[in-house]
């Protein structure tokens, strides 16, 4: 069974800085991209950061510049450090996770995995 732990939201200044962490375990394929989402209340879900078993990363455009993604060797824990904080930035993180690979028997399994959320409030 596959889980998500994340961890590292708080209550932070204008301009202060977080870094985010989610360890998957329980992975039995490839892990081929690992992001980090969040969702301010009234508001989608928005996709922040993402980065590929190939190490490409992509950014929402209003974090570019302000947030790094990156992930262990292992490429099992995803981080985000969030510099340059900011009160548009208050949401709820949500790591998701995607797994796929070739069954023994010739089948595609690809599935995602959501954390369960840490809440990263700017305020002042």
């Amino acid at each position: 069974q596959v889980s998500l732990v994340e961890s590292g939201g708080d209550l932070v200044q204008p301009g202060g800085s977080l870094r985010l962490s989610c360890a998957a375990s329980g992975i039995i394929f490839e892990i081929v991209g690992m992001g980090w989402y969040r969702q301010a209340p009234g508001k989608q879900r928005e996709l922040v950061a993402a980065i590929t078993s190939d190490s490409t990363t992509n950014y929402l455009d209003s974090v570019k510049g302000r947030f790094t993604i990156s992930r262990d060797n292992a490429k099992t824990t995803v981080y985000l450090q969030m510099n340059n904080l900011k009160l548009e930035d208050t949401a709820v993180y949500y790591c998701n996770v995607n797994e796929s690979g070739w069954t023994k028997n010739g089948k595609y399994f690809g599935e995602d995995y959501w954390g369960q959320g840490t809440q990263v409030t700017v305020s002042s």
